[in-house]
C-alpha cells in the first residue's frame, strides 16, 4: 500500500532536521528521510580513549535561530562557550603571529608591511564600485589592497572556512555582505556603517559554542524530537511527479522497497544528490547543480601528553598560508576552548588537510596523514614525542565551493524552481555552507511551506 505525507523532507543533516522539526512543531506531519543509519550528516562527535573528537565541524557560529532552537529543544544547559577573546593564529616564516583583533593591535601588529596597512587605513577614503562580472576573493584582494594581505590573512581565512581557492571563489557569492557594501558606498567601511545604522536596534553578538558532549548533541536531540517521523537508512531512487502537488517517491528502506506519495517536498542533500533526485522533475536545474563542486577534507585529530608539546597552547589555533608549502591547512587547539575535550594531563589538536588547493591529500592512508600532520606541528608548536591517539575522517566531499559564478547558479535553481513550486531546495550549497546559514535557510523553507497550506 502507497504511503502518504503532507510533507516529506530527504537529507537527514542539521537543514533537513531543522526544516521537519519546525514544520512539525506547527502541526504539518512532515517526515524526513536519511540515507545513512545516523543523523547530522558532517557533524559528527565521538568519545575515544578519553578524547572527544568532532569528526566534522568542531564548533558552531552562533547565531539568534540557533540559540533560539536549542533553547525549544531543553539543551540550553548543556552549551558552552570558547574563551571570547582567544586569540588566533597565522603562520609566518614558521613562527604563530596573533592575528590582530583591534585597530591598535593592528597598527603594531608585524604581520603585514606599511602598505597594506595603509591601504586598509585609507580605505574609508577611497571611492571604488566592483567590477560587474563575478570577481574573485583573491582578484578582490589584489584590487582593494594588495597581495601581502591576501596570503597572509585573506587566504588562510578562506581556507578555514571554505577549504577553497581564494582565486576561484567568489566574493559576491561567499561573503555577499563585503560586495554589497562596495557597491552601496563605494567603500567596504562606509558600507558597514551604513548597513549598521540601518538595521539600528540590539544585535545578536555571535559567541563561538559546543556542547559538553559534543557536537552532536544538537542533531541528537532534533532526531529524538522527531520520533517516528526520522527515518535512517531509508535512500530515496526515485522520484516522480504525478500532478501538482503530487511528488510520488521510490524508497529503499531496511533492504525493502516502498512507496510514498507527498503534496510538498525539501531536498536537503548535497547538490549531486539533489541533481540526480531531480533529473525528473526539473531536468533544467541538473546543470546548475552539477557545476557546484565540494573540497575534499580530512579532518586529522591527534592527542598528545600535556607535557609533550612546549607551545602553551594559549587560544584558538592557527591557519597556515599556502605559501608556507605545508599541506596543513590549520590546526584548532580543542582542548583549549572547550572543557572534557581530553583526559588529564593532555590535550587535543585538530588539522585539516585537503582542500580545493590539494585535493589528492585525502588519498593518503589515516596513517600517513597522521605522521604528516605531526611531522608539519612539531616544529610549529615544539612538539617532544609522537601524538598518544589519533583519528582521522575523510570526506570526499567536505565543503560547498562558492566559486565564480554560484549567485548565478543559485538564481537558475530559483528560478527554474517556479515551474515546480511544491519542491525546495536546502543546505550548505545553497545560502552558506556554515551550520547557523544552513538552519536559518530550513526555517525560511519550513515557513514558505507553512504559508503555501495557507488558504
Amino acid at each position: 500500500m502507497t504511503e502518504r505525507a503532507s510533507t516529506i523532507v530527504i537529507g537527514g543533516g542539521i537543514s533537513g532536521l531543522a526544516c521537519v522539526y519546525s514544520l512539525r512543531k506547527s502541526g504539518i506531519d512532515a517526515l524526513l528521510l536519511e540515507a545513512s543509519p545516523r543523523p547530522g550528516g558532517v557533524i559528527h562527535s565521538e568519545l575515544r580513549e578519553g578524547f572527544l573528537i568532532e569528526c566534522g565541524p568542531q564548533s558552531f557560529n552562533s547565531t539568534e535561530a540557533l540559540l533560539d532552537l536549542v533553547q525549544d529543544l531543553g539543551i540550553a544547559e548543556q552549551l558552552v562557550q570558547a574563551p571570547s577573546r582567544a586569540p588566533r593564529y597565522v603562520l609566518v616564516e614558521g613562527k604563530l603571529q596573533a592575528v590582530p583583533l583591534s585597530p591598535p593591535a593592528f597598527l603594531t601588529s608585524s604581520l603585514v608591511g606599511f602598505r597594506t596597512k595603509w591601504s586598509i587605513l585609507s580605505e574609508p577614503l577611497r571611492h571604488s564600485s566592483p567590477p560587474e562580472d563575478d570577481e574573485s576573493i583573491a582578484d578582490f584582494a589584489r584590487r582593494k589592497f594588495t597581495s601581502e594581505l591576501l596570503d597572509s590573512l585573506l587566504g588562510p581565512f578562506v581556507s578555514g572556512i571554505y577549504a577553497g581557492d581564494p582565486e576561484k571563489l567568489s566574493l559576491r557569492a561567499a561573503f555577499p555582505a563585503l560586495y554589497d557594501a562596495e557597491k552601496a558606498s563605494g567603500s567596504l567601511v562606509r558600507g558597514m556603517i551604513r548597513n549598521a545604522k540601518k538595521n539600528a536596534g540590539p544585535r545578536h553578538k555571535p559567541t563561538l559554542i559546543s556542547f559538553h558532549a559534543g557536537n552532536e548533541t544538537l542533531v541528537r536531540a532534533l532526531a529524538d524530537r522527531l520520533g517516528g517521523a526520522f527515518h535512517p537508512s531509508a535512500g530515496v531512487s526515485e522520484i516522480r511527479s504525478t500532478g501538482p502537488d503530487s511528488f510520488h517517491l521510490t524508497i529503499q528502506e531496511n533492504g525493502a522497497t516502498r512507496e510514498c506519495l507527498a503534496s510538498r517536498l525539501v531536498l536537503a542533500t548535497p547538490s549531486a544528490a539533489a541533481a540526480r533526485l531531480v533529473s525528473h522533475l526539473l531536468p533544467q536545474v541538473v546543470p546548475s547543480l552539477n557545476e557546484i563542486s565540494y573540497a575534499p577534507v580530512a579532518v586529522v585529530s591527534l592527542g598528545y601528553r600535556r607535557e609533550d608539546v612546549e607551545n602553551p597552547l594559549s587560544g584558538f589555533g592557527f591557519l597556515i598560508p599556502r605559501s608556507a608549502n605545508l599541506r596543513t591547512l590549520g590546526c584548532i587547539w580543542n582542548s583549549s576552548l572547550f572543557p572534557n575535550r581530553a583526559p588529564q594531563g593532555h590535550v587535543l589538536l585538530t588539522s585539516f588537510v585537503g582542500g580545493a588547493t590539494d585535493p589528492s591529500a585525502i588519498e593518503l592512508s589515516e596513517d600517513a596523514l597522521s605522521n604528516l600532520v605531526h611531522a608539519e606541528l612539531a616544529p610549529i608548536l615544539s612538539l617532544r614525542k609522537p601524538a598518544v591517539f589519533s583519528n582521522v575522517a575523510f570526506y570526499p566531499r567536505a565543503i560547498p565551493q562558492y566559486n565564480l559564478g554560484h549567485s548565478q547558479r543559485v538564481a537558475a535553481i530559483e528560478s527554474a524552481r517556479s515551474a515546480c513550486p511544491s519542491l525546495w531546495f536546502a543546505g550548505s550549497f545553497f545560502r552558506g555552507p556554515a551550520v547557523g546559514a544552513c538552519i536559518d535557510r530550513a526555517l525560511t523553507v519550513a515557513g514558505e511551506i507553512r504559508s503555501s497550506y495557507a488558504p
